[in-house]
């Protein structure tokens, strides 16, 4: 690990796991970066490097994820693996509930469960259910009488664009405890739960969603969740749900359609307030499929500026989506504010 962070920079690497009985390790890294400079270099006393692409990724991550806690998976100790982890010894793996911490992430609402390795996870509000099969994790917190256990689901950023964002380093999500969010291109509700938990009981989530077979999945979401409010209608015409939305702090976008710039625009202009954000996912195949990727997302935030939205920040979503960017943007700036900072 410290030859390692030598070849990429100080605390490149998050996490090492060494596969038992074969000259086989597999490596973390903390940005993509981080893991383009490590194969890059000539580490001494390590073999060769090469990046986890495609279905070998996604198995990885699948494996990470796949035990839930109450499994036992991870109960090796003196007494051995025994049945649903409970030998004699005590279990050191994920599998014990215990040897999870969770840790606030610098975004609001967001968490890190360190256990065996570091995930993203997300306050369960609907305490016992698991939207898409995602791993649920209970933490016992506080002392004495005050000990209580919180739930946490695990968000997988290989199926959901705002988690691959924060893993990638976004600077700010613009959500929060108590945000007013309205989600485009809510899809079967996979991503707009993990909104649903980070906003809370006293935030909202309005999910737009055009397909009527992911609408029947949203709606089952919501009925769990009474901070979604799920809407089967197309984000081309917001006028048709305008009596359903309030003011907005923040859009989230993930619509994957050539006219998204526009549809975010229609929205912007009737539901979101003055010096908000939105955040957009932008796939780039979906919007011009000759054209390279940087110069696809370099006209769609071209089309955000002739809109009034002024760019903040750009990421690429690799490795966890190709050729996705996320393009983070302040909603009709005051003007005095912006001479100001200039």
């Amino acid at each position: 690990k410290e030859k390692l962070n030598d070849a990429a920079g100080a605390g490149a690497v998050r996490f090492v796991e060494i596969v038992e009985g074969q000259p086989l390790a597999f490596v973390r890294f903390g940005t993509p970066a981080a893991a383009t400079a490590a194969l890059g270099a000539s580490v001494e006393g390590v073999g060769s490097l090469s990046m986890l692409t495609g279905d070998d990724e996604k198995a990885y991550w699948d494996k990470i994820s796949a035990a839930a806690p109450k499994s036992g998976k991870g109960g090796k100790g003196k007494g051995g693996k025994g049945k649903g982890g409970k030998g004699k010894g005590k279990g050191k793996g994920k599998g014990g509930a215990k040897q999870v911490v969770v840790k606030p992430h610098r975004h609001e609402g967001v968490y890190i469960a360190s256990g065996k390795e570091d995930v993203l996870v997300t306050r369960n509000l609907a305490v016992g259910d698991s939207v898409y099969g995602e791993k649920r994790i209970a933490v016992e917190e506080g002392e004495g009488e005050e000990k209580t256990k919180i739930e946490y689901r695990v968000w997988n950023p290989f199926r959901s664009k705002l988690a691959a964002a924060i893993l990638g380093g976004v600077d700010s999500i613009w959500m929060k405890p108590g945000s007013k969010v309205l989600y485009l291109g809510a899809a079967s509700g996979t991503s707009v739960s993990h909104v649903s938990d980070l906003v809370g009981e006293t935030g909202c989530v309005y999910a737009v969603e055009f397909s009527h077979r992911s609408g029947r999945d949203l709606i089952n979401v919501a009925k769990k969740r009474t901070n979604i409010i799920p809407i089967i209608e197309d984000a081309r015409h917001p006028q048709k749900y305008r009596m359903l939305v309030g003011m907005v702090d923040c859009i989230f976008a993930d619509v994957a359609q050539p006219d998204q710039a526009r549809i975010v625009a229609l929205n912007a202009a009737l539901f979101l307030k003055n010096e908000g954000h939105s955040v957009i996912s932008i796939k780039a195949n979906c919007i011009d499929s000759t054209a390279p990727a940087e110069h696809v997302f370099a006209k769609e935030v071209q089309k955000l500026q002739a809109d009034q939205f002024k760019p903040l920040e750009q990421l690429t979503l690799e490795p966890y989506e190709r050729d996705h960017a996320v393009v983070v943007s302040c909603y009709r700036q005051d003007k005095s504010k912006k001479q100001k900072t200039s």
